[in-house]
Formats: C-alpha cells, structure tokens, sequence
C-alpha cells in the first residue's frame, strides 16, 4: 500500500488561506533554496526579551525601539514581534515557485501620503532648517505609497513573493511573513548587521542609480554607460555613500573591540536601481541582541548623527514609522549559543486590515536637489509596486495619475540592469580609485601600540564618532573610558580629557549640553592638565578663548580638505557648520592659544598651548587619510609634560 502523499510545508500555507498558521518564507541573496518557517507569535517590549531558549527565532524589530538607544521616536505602539519557529523545510526555489499563488493579486486606489511637491519642501525645509544650523551631516525621510486590497494576507503576501522571486533582483533577503493583524512581503537589498560565528558585517548601502529614465532631465542626460559614468563621479553620491560608512563604523567600534576594516565599493545591481556599498567586518563576543541594541539602526534609513537623525526624523514625520528601518533579525541556535542575521526593513509592503503601506525614503545632504529625491523615492518604490500589481511590468516607469506624470522609460528594467553589469568591469577602476581618498586604518587589520601607562577620558556630545575616537586611541596605547556628556565629572582623574564632537550651535549657551560643555572645558583648563576638543567642542573652547564664532557660508558636512596644521598639511575630513575665526598664526584673547587657520578666510583648523590642543576636523573618519598621525602628534604635544614628569 503506497504511502498518502504529504504535501510540502509551503503548499500547506498556500492552501490553508484565512487559516493560515504564523509563517515566514525567506529567500537569502546567492541561495538556490528558500525557507519555509512556521511557528507561533511572541510579542516583547525590548530586545533583551526576545526569548533565544534554543529555538530559531524571527523577530520584526520597529523603529521605535531606538529608544532603547535613548533616541527620540514617535510611539505607535508596534511590538517587537517574534516568530518561534516550531516547524521549517527547505525547497528549491524553482520548486516554490510550482506552488506559490499563481493569480495576480492587484493593490487597487494607489495614492501617496506626502505629494511630490509637499515632499521637495520638505527636502529644502531639512537642508535648510537642519543641514544649515549643525544638526547633522544628512537625514532620511520617508513617504509611503498606500492602497488597498480584498485578498486574503496570507495569500496576498505568497502572491506578492512570488512575482518578487520571478522578477527581482540583488535582493540581500526576499521574503513574506505573516502573523495575526499583520502580514509583510519584501526584497531588502541591504543588510544591517549579522554576527555569525562572532563576526560582525555590516553592509551600508546608499547612493542610488535609477536604470529608467524618469524625468526630462534624465532624457537628456546621455546613454546609460555616460549616465552610470557621471553618478559614480557624482559628489553627492560619493559623499552619501561615505556619510553612512562612517556613521556604521561608529556602531562596528561600539561593538567590536577590534574595530572595524571597510572592503568595497561594491555597485549592488537590481532590478531598477544599482547602489553603491561598502562591507564592514570586525569580531565580536556580545549577545547578538546586544549587537542589535548597539547599532539600531542603520543611517541609510536615518541619517547622522544616529541621535540627532531621529530628532530630526520626529520633526519632519508626523506619524511612528513602524516597522520600516527597523530590520527582521534571524536567530540561529548553534553550538556555543546563538548567531544573528538581520536586513533592514526597506523595500517592504506591509498588510494590515485590507491597507497596503510600501514606505520609501530619500537620503538628504547639503547637495540634494529635492526634484531628484522625489524622483528617487519613486524610483526606490517602483520594484515592490509592481510585484503588487500596482505599476505595469511592462513599463515600470509609468504610474497612476495620482502619484504624478512620468517620462515614458528609455528602457526596459530588466535590459538596463544587463547593460549596468556589463558596464560595470569599466568602471571597476573609478570605484577604487574612491579608496585612494579615505583612511587607510580603517581598511587594514587594527593593531595596537604598546600600553603607555596612561589613561585618557572621552566625553561623548551626542555624535558617536567618540566611539571611533575611543578606538583610535586605544589603537594608541591608552587606557580608555567614555561617558555622556552629562554623566562626565567635574573633575576627570584621568591623564587626557577628549572632548568630543556633537550637533548643534556651539553659540546657543543656554542648550544644556553645550553649557555643560563650557563647564566641563573650563574646568579641565583651570585644573591646568591636557586636555583635547574635536569639532564642537574645539568651537567652545575656541569661544572661552575669545574667538568669534559663525556659521559657515556652506556647510562642511563629508567634506575632505588638505589643511595646514602647524606646519605640517594634512588631508582630513569635516563636519562642520560653524567654525571660529582668527588670523593664521594668531593667539588667543585668552590662553594664549595658536591658531592654525586658513590665510584666505580665517577659518580656524586648530588650536594648541601646553597641555592643550582642539582640531574642527575629525581625525577619526574614514574621510580622514591622516588623521591617525595627526591624532597621534596632538595627543604626544598635549601629553609630552605627562610623560617627562612621570620619567
């Protein structure tokens, strides 16, 4: 007697419809086969409660949860979601494909929330408003195109899967998960951070290439090879791109005793858009919830700095994000505990009571032109609403009256990808020519100094590059201890005192953390031992030494300048919107500080006495090529009367 037929795991979800149980498909990048988990829901309140008790465990992770990071964020109320898996199968993916939802599954009334034109203000509100007054070096922010649907979620999302399984590509996870009141489908192209086997990685994604032509400018931009050409030498990409590897190597500092080495650029080809990225990898011993808690969330979805980005973000968006930026964490048992892979939440559609959510969101600098971000968050878009039906495949440039009129596409997508990676070879040399301009410590292995027997405390103003900071000068034989701003003591025991950078009018004293600062920098000068200020910090100390302030004509935010510091030039990166201003070679009204500043405008570079030394530029960044050796001459000039007393 034969065996009755079991049908596989997938094909039971497809048929089970409305009574589907909790599930997640998921597909990984380069992966012939995809997963088929089944479990049941958990809903937790932080991260440490994600319950790792030896099952595999899904978690949808909101944008909320920066508050754990003590981060502003609207409320809505989204839990942590998790999905402990009780059963799981693997097929192949030609084989899900034989048994996914074939019928189209159409998203009807598509609109967007924030019109074109009330989202370009938006972009010129930010650029002016928060990129203008020192709040930040770039900020994300989203609009959501909406609609509707009578399908089944479990159903919809399997429907929606498979067009993305057919038609998209260079997807870092595709995937559909369902749960009760809420189901999502997605092709994330980015992964936010995984620690498998105690290696950390982190993918920063950022700079966009639209294959379509999508608006008249477009057209008249040259072929695609001219057109791919001129967005890899574009500065605004190449800045964007920089701007997030910076900030994710502030997260790879806080989590990697090691630091962390940048590979890349790499151009992330899919189906209607190719990006630019950088792989950043170090080692690490935490709990991966840990991990998660330490770099949520990623600034391609924010912006930086991390705390400030989310300010922003709450002032410019009127409503909780949910789940997007937030990222879908994988948990793996293994051997000696647990691994963790997490993508960011983008590219995603999310079902909830018949309404269908797809929000997108645009990467503002100081060089963005808020026509080619709308165009960009259309564009970002266009992937996930045609695999819902909502855009013809046929023409995915083309969109409904109501979300705005296009230029029909010179192409189709899937043609221009082919001819993106067929023109990749020939760009091969511009993308590492990129390299030729950053530090070389953070692209090699980290090695330390020998110990010198000192110790030195940094004073964290809001900006985690003070975590890059830290590294650095552990990497030079300190001792090292950070605190916040505002837990710093009176009076520090320790041999240095770095005071670090952070957003914001160093002019506006009556700002609890700038004041605070003034305190602490006064202190640390009357008790006459060394002491050093970077960026915003270097601004108020030049401000107690009687130097006026002002804001820049242009902000300097991901800008690199070669600059005289004391003689000797060096190649360094800022982010700054002010700066003091004195003659070069000037000294101070008050500490008789010399000023290393440029002759032409007076802008000042840095300051130094005994004991004493500030720089406005950050040795620390990855935009920084000789900021390790300049760090390096300023904590010996500072700490040189240290040294002799103790020899």
């Amino acid at each position: 007697m034969t065996a009755p037929h079991t049908p596989p795991l997938l094909g039971s979800l497809v048929a089970a419809g409305v009574d589907a149980p909790p599930f997640a498909v998921i597909r990984r990048e380069h992966e012939a086969v995809l997963d088929v988990l089944v479990g049941e829901v958990v809903d937790v309140d932080l991260l440490a409660e994600i319950p790792l008790d030896g099952d595999e465990v899904l978690a949808l992770v909101p944008f909320r949860q920066v508050r754990e990071r003590g981060f502003a964020a609207h409320d809505d109320g989204e839990p942590i979601r998790c999905l402990v898996v009780r059963e799981r199968e693997s097929m192949g993916v030609d084989a899900a494909l034989e048994v996914l939802p074939r019928h189209p599954v159409v998203v009807a009334d598509l609109d967007v929330d924030v019109a074109d034109e009330a989202y370009a203000e938006i972009v010129r509100r930010v650029i002016d408003e928060e990129i203008g007054r020192g709040e930040g070096a770039n900020f994300v922010i989203r609009r959501e195109f909406v609609g509707s649907t009578d399908e089944v979620p479990a159903v919809a999302v399997l429907g929606w899967l498979r067009a993305l399984l057919e038609h998209e590509r260079g997807a870092f996870w595709t995937f559909a998960v369902h749960t009760p009141g809420l189901s999502a489908v997605g092709a994330t192209p980015e992964r936010h951070v995984s620690s498998i086997g105690g290696l950390v990685s982190m993918n920063p994604i950022s700079g966009t290439f639209r294959h379509d032509v999508l608006t008249e400018a477009d057209a008249s931009a040259g072929s695609l090879d001219e057109r791919l050409n001129a967005f890899l030498h574009d500065v605004k990409e190449r800045e964007e791109l920089v701007m997030v590897v910076d900030e994710e190597l502030k997260m790879m500092s806080a989590v990697c005793p090691d630091g962390g080495r940048i590979r890349g650029p790499f151009l992330k080809r899919m189906s209607r858009l190719t990006h630019t990225e950088y792989l950043l990898e170090g080692r690490s011993d935490l709990d991966p919830r840990e991990v998660l808690r330490r770099t949520m969330f990623a600034p391609t979805v924010t912006g930086s700095p991390m705390g400030n980005a989310c300010s922003v973000i709450a002032r410019h968006e009127p409503t909780g994000r949910g789940y997007y930026a937030g990222v879908f964490a994988r948990f793996t048992p293994t051997a000696s505990g647990y691994d963790v892979d997490a993508p960011i939440l983008i590219r995603t559609a999310y079902l909830r009571d018949g309404r269908v959510r797809v929000p997108v969101g645009a990467t503002l600098v100081r060089h963005s032109d808020p026509v080619g971000e709308v165009a960009e968050t259309r564009a970002k878009a266009a992937g996930m609403l045609t695999a819902l039906g909502a855009l013809p495949r046929t023409d995915a440039a083309a969109r409904p009256a109501a979300i705005g009129p296009a230029v029909p596409a010179a192409a189709g997508a899937d043609r221009a990808g082919a001819d993106v990676g067929a023109a990749h070879d020939a760009h091969a040399d511009v993308l590492a020519a990129r390299n030729e301009h950053l530090a070389a410590f953070w692209r090699a292995p980290q090695h330390a100094h020998e110990p010198r027997g000192l110790t030195a405390l940094v004073i964290d103003a809001n900006d985690d590059f003070t975590t890059m900071l830290a590294h650095q000068l552990r990497h030079l034989g300190l001792e090292v201890r950070l605190v916040a701003w505002h837990e710093a003591p009176d009076a520090a025991s320790e041999d240095l005192v770095v005071f670090g950078p952070g957003p914001g009018d160093p002019r506006e004293a009556g700002d609890p953390r700038i004041a605070r600062l003034r305190e602490l920098i006064a202190a640390r000068l009357d008790e006459g031992r060394p002491l050093l200020a970077v960026c915003l910090s270097h601004q108020v100390l030049a401000d107690l030494a009687g130097l006026p302030l002002a804001p820049l004509p242009t902000p300097r935010q991901g800008v690199q300048l070669p600059v005289d510091v004391f003689g000797e030039t060096a190649a360094i990166g800022f982010y700054n919107t002010f700066s003091a201003l004195a003659p070069d070679g000037s000294t101070t009204p008050r500490f008789d500080l010399e000023v290393a500043s440029d002759a032409a405008t007076g802008v000042v570079h840095a300051l130094r006495g005994p004991g004493i030394a500030s720089v406005q530029g950050h040795l620390e960044s990855v935009t920084s090529p000789d900021g390790l050796a300049l760090l390096e001459r300023l904590v010996d000039g500072v700490l040189a009367p240290v040294v002799l007393q103790a020899t």
